[in-house]
């Protein structure tokens, strides 16, 4: 926090305090594991690591006069930009056949992991409209990146159709960070000239004509030891990513790709994919407590009250909520929980099992707790659910859903926690302590 506070205030940096973000932000990604496992955390590294190179040793310059830019960088952020669309467009063609058919745009508003008000309309468009969404995303995706390795036209007309693509999904949706992320290496598409228009009249604008200049006039930087061991430097980093782009290319020309994958263990050269196979249906986990002492077998007994996430859907008239550029990094494990089982996700049960004792750390991931004042649940359970969007002018719309909901069946049983002390401690995990409750403050 500290050094990001200082590039955003300063608008610059050096190598030190590039590199310190960077070894810092891997520490917290190797540590998240399965919380950290987003194929965007690993394209914030690479995007990250190419930008140490951008910028002086140590002195702290918004124009950096004496630091060359390095050809290597630029290369690489366009190789980046352009792993990032091709491994989207070919991880579509070859997956999912409604992609084919031009009719996956028929259900990804309605089934992306965290939609926002906006996929509420979009989803309503007419079929036409669906499959010319998909043909473009198909154009920007699969034609589209290689114009970065063309004349200046092509690279700067790749530059705004990649940025306009971006605001698109930021409008419709909340993918996180992503395409906020997604934009930084498409600007490596637009040159001086084309960027002037930014900077009428700032001093950093003074700077660059006057390097500008220099450099016509055919002084470039003087040859000093500083300089030439920046080259090496540059030589060595441009031998590294093409020695680690080779088993990236083979998984782009591989018909079994894979998406968001990392070859390496520092994660400097990616593969990157998004929306491979797109669920027709959503599917929703809603997790529900009641504070009866006993549960006759078909668990329907007593009053069960609902847990609300963040942002997920949940109660069938909440709005879908706008977050991004933030990342409810819950909300979206619960989707991806919510077309498996809690088996092949065992922290639900842990999760829950922290809801029964009403664990702060946990209670502070969600929106709302039936149960934060008074005595917590004596058992949760996990409800299936098959969530539709509401149409426009239909009857339940008017009445203030943006939802329907249709149960499917049980995703977990009720438990106690009795039930799962075992469980619990089998995996290695504390068994939380019940802690006094706390009277109502109403």
């Amino acid at each position: 926090m500290l050094f990001s506070g200082v590039v955003v205030v300063f608008g610059c940096a050096n190598m030190f305090i590039m590199t310190l973000l960077w070894v810092l932000y891997h520490s917290i990604v190797n540590i998240g594991q399965r919380w950290y496992s987003f194929g965007w955390e690993s394209q914030l590294l690479e995007t990250g690591f190419l930008a140490i190179f951008l910028c002086p040793v140590f002195k702290m310059q918004q124009v950096p006069v004496h630091t060359p830019t390095p050809l290597v960088v630029i290369w690489g952020y366009r190789w980046l930009i352009f792993r990032i669309m091709i491994g989207a467009g070919l991880i579509k063609i070859r997956g999912d056949q409604c992609w084919r058919d031009l009719t996956c745009m028929n259900y990804h508003y309605e089934t992306q992991p965290v939609p926002n008000p906006m996929s509420y309309f979009m989803h309503q468009s007419p079929e036409i409209f669906h499959k010319f969404e998909t043909l473009t995303n198909h154009f920007i995706e699969l034609v589209v990146p290689f114009f970065i390795f063309l004349t200046r036209p092509f690279r700067i007309t790749c530059g705004i159709l990649q940025i306009l693509f971006q605001v698109m999904l930021i409008i419709s949706g909340n993918l996180s960070f992503l395409n906020w992320l997604t934009i930084v290496p498409s600007l490596i598409s637009f040159d001086d000239k084309s960027l002037a228009f930014l900077f009428s009249s700032s001093s950093a604008k003074n700077d660059v004509i006057k390097i500008q200049q220099f450099q016509k006039a055919g002084a470039g930087p003087r040859p000093t030891w500083g300089l030439c061991v920046r080259r090496v430097f540059e030589v060595m980093l441009g031998i590294m990513i093409a020695y680690l782009s080779i088993p990236v290319v083979q998984n782009l020309l591989s018909s079994r790709q894979a998406m968001n994958t990392s070859f390496d263990s520092f994660r400097i050269v990616n593969t990157y994919g998004a929306f491979g196979s797109v669920t027709k249906e959503r599917t929703e986990v809603i997790f529900q407590g009641t504070r009866n002492l006993t549960i006759i077998p078909d668990h329907e007994g007593g009053i069960w009250e609902e847990y609300q996430f963040q942002c997920k859907p949940g109660d069938p008239k909440r709005r879908p909520c706008v977050i991004s550029p933030y990342h409810y990094r819950l909300d979206w494990l619960m989707w991806f929980a919510a077309f498996q089982n809690y088996q092949y996700n065992p922290w639900l049960i842990h999760f829950a099992t922290k809801l029964l004792v009403n664990d702060e750390q946990a209670t502070s991931l969600i929106a709302h707790n039936p149960f934060i004042n008074g005595t917590p649940p004596t058992f949760i359970r996990g409800e299936h659910y098959l969530y539709k969007f509401t149409t426009l002018g239909s009857r339940e719309a008017r009445a203030g859903y943006w939802w329907t909901r249709t149960k499917i069946g049980s995703y977990f049983p009720p438990i106690n926690l009795q039930a799962v002390r075992e469980y619990v401690r089998s995996n290695g995990w504390k068994m939380p302590k019940l802690k006094k409750s706390r009277k109502s403050s109403h």
